[in-house]
């Protein structure tokens, strides 16, 4: 076991940041294809049954209709998962990123204790999910990564304005 652990613990995969820059890099490819999603009427209708039963997503059908909410999720997730892009080189733009991803999770998981027919009846209900309900668990994950990566930025950033300042401080 210790040669494992030795061999891991040298190897690429578990090198320093390389799993920020892996979680980094997984936010931004599903920001990019679940907005491109929200482009097309269908994905909408799909999702009706979660929108118009969420506490922070209710009103977006009454309000911009099919089309419009489409339009106000994808561009959503595409300025989230741009900025989170843009966090690799500039940690500021990555905190906006992060708090609009974490914002965007903890609207989509309030929707879990409202959705229709989220329990499986025939497996004896909750907690037996059905699909609908399941979809969402997976938000979870998302929201934990979101908040992982908006720690690491605020910290980076921090850091950075430290240092200067403390530069700033030993060569007046």
């Amino acid at each position: 076991m210790n040669f494992l652990i030795d061999k891991l613990a040298g190897s690429f995969l578990l090198r320093r940041d390389l799993d920020y820059h892996l979680l980094r890099t997984a936010m931004v490819v599903i920001f990019a294809w679940f907005g491109y999603d929200k482009w097309f009427e269908a994905e909408i209708r799909g999702l009706l049954p979660l929108i118009t039963h969420g506490p922070f997503t209710f009103w977006t059908i009454p309000v911009l209709g099919i089309r419009g909410t489409a339009i106000f999720l994808g561009a959503s997730e595409w300025t989230f998962g741009t900025l989170l892009l843009l966090g690799f080189w500039n940690k500021k733009l990555g905190v906006l990123g992060a708090l609009g991803s974490t914002a965007t999770f903890v609207s989509t998981l309030t929707i879990l204790p409202f959705v229709p027919d989220a329990w499986d009846a025939g497996a004896g209900g909750f907690p037996a999910m059905a699909m609908n309900a399941a979809f969402l668990l997976k938000d979870l994950v998302l929201l934990v990564v979101s908040v992982y990566l908006l720690r690491q930025d605020v910290a980076r950033v921090v850091a950075a304005r430290d240092a200067i300042d403390g530069h700033v401080a030993f060569t007046r």
